[in-house]
């Protein structure tokens, strides 16, 4: 019996001393892939805008039609700009039967008119949850 044990304990430590890792780096690597895939991307509007404050404020879904003005008045999504009477066009493509809400992002020193004629495009294209963003706190 205890020469059994020492044969079998021989053969353990002759083996040497490395590691594979392949397997490890391909479960990393499958992981990393899986992560990139599941990922969901923020759709920005591509413009910096500075948001007015609003003492009551709501979350929305990540899956939203974003419409940024700036402050000198322009029209913008996607990174570029599309004008007031591209945004029925824009809205209503990417509408095409969902109830995505539309987020209106306007700079604060934007003029109401803007912001109200954005609003009524995006209305008048089809959506039905038009929302302003703001910042929380005053």
């Amino acid at each position: 019996m205890a020469k059994n044990f020492q044969r079998c304990r021989k053969k353990l430590s002759s083996g040497s001393g490395e590691i594979n890792i392949s397997p490890l780096i391909d479960v990393v690597f499958i992981l990393l892939i899986f992560f990139i895939v599941t990922t969901v991307f923020v759709d920005e509007t591509g413009v910096e805008i500075e948001k007015p404050r609003a003492a009551s404020q709501q979350e929305l879904d990540k899956n939203s039609i974003l419409i940024g003005i700036t402050a000198e008045g322009g029209v913008y999504h996607g990174g570029r700009e599309i004008g007031v009477g591209g945004v029925r066009a824009v809205v209503g493509r990417l509408l095409k039967g969902d109830d995505l809400p539309v987020v209106i992002q306007a700079d604060r020193r934007t003029a109401t008119q803007k912001t109200v004629e954005v609003l009524d495009e995006a209305k008048l294209a089809g959506a039905v949850r038009v929302f302003v963003s703001t910042l929380n706190g005053s």
